[in-house]
């Protein structure tokens, strides 16, 4: 049991699964810190050099009370209706994380992926099956109107990833996002709506239907 602002007991969400063809998004819990930890701590200089991290900031926090503190950041955001993160994983073992974030309702309608994947795993589709999951989330079961992924231009695999799904390029934003305590400009890309409606069988049946 959980206790909400106004002091009474609250229960916890159902954790919220999303499956594709090959792998699972699942939102994460304390029992996740394992799988976690080992992909983190063996990746650890393929991920932090791409991370969100302002100069004077440590990096992010491997120890399990700092990852089940993000846990309950998360679980909380999507009780809000403002984000939800998820856990990949490919034939049950963590792979990498996904999340919707900055989501926005009123006029905007609109929500930011982000995502990281173990390099063991880089390169064999998981990411682009794992956004095309999150954008049919996104645009058919909370209704957004705009989703947007933000990307350094010198990180290929995942220019490759947009590169594969064919989401529109809207242009570069100057040193946009501080990345591993330095600000670098990103390029951003998007899909709407109307373009997924448009586009969301191909889509489909590329990265998530089963192939025969």
């Amino acid at each position: 049991m959980r206790i909400n602002e106004s002091g009474m007991r609250t229960r916890p969400m159902a954790p919220l699964v999303l499956h594709a063809r090959r792998l699972v998004l699942r939102t994460m819990t304390e029992n996740d810190y394992e799988g976690w930890l080992e992909v983190r701590q063996r990746c650890h200089e393929w991920l932090v050099k791409w991370e969100p991290r302002p100069a004077e900031a440590p990096h992010l926090p491997e120890d399990r009370r700092s990852f089940v503190g993000r846990c309950a950041i998360r679980e909380r955001e999507r009780q809000l209706g403002t984000g939800v993160g998820f856990g990949i994983y490919v034939g049950g073992r963590f792979a990498g994380e996904i999340t919707l974030s900055s989501i926005q309702r009123g006029p905007v309608q609109s929500g930011y992926i982000g995502y990281w994947i173990d390099e063991a795993l880089a390169g064999h589709g998981y990411v682009p099956e794992a956004v095309v999951t999150l954008m049919q989330y996104a645009f058919d079961a909370i209704e957004l109107h705009r989703v947007e992924v933000n990307i350094i231009p010198r990180n290929t695999p995942s220019q490759r990833v947009m590169e594969k799904l064919g989401l529109r390029m809207e242009g570069i934003a100057e040193r946009y996002i501080q990345i591993d305590g330095a600000w670098e400009d990103h390029t951003r890309y998007a899909m709407t709506a109307e373009e997924w409606a448009d586009r969301a069988p191909q889509l489909v049946a590329s990265w998530l239907l089963p192939t025969s």
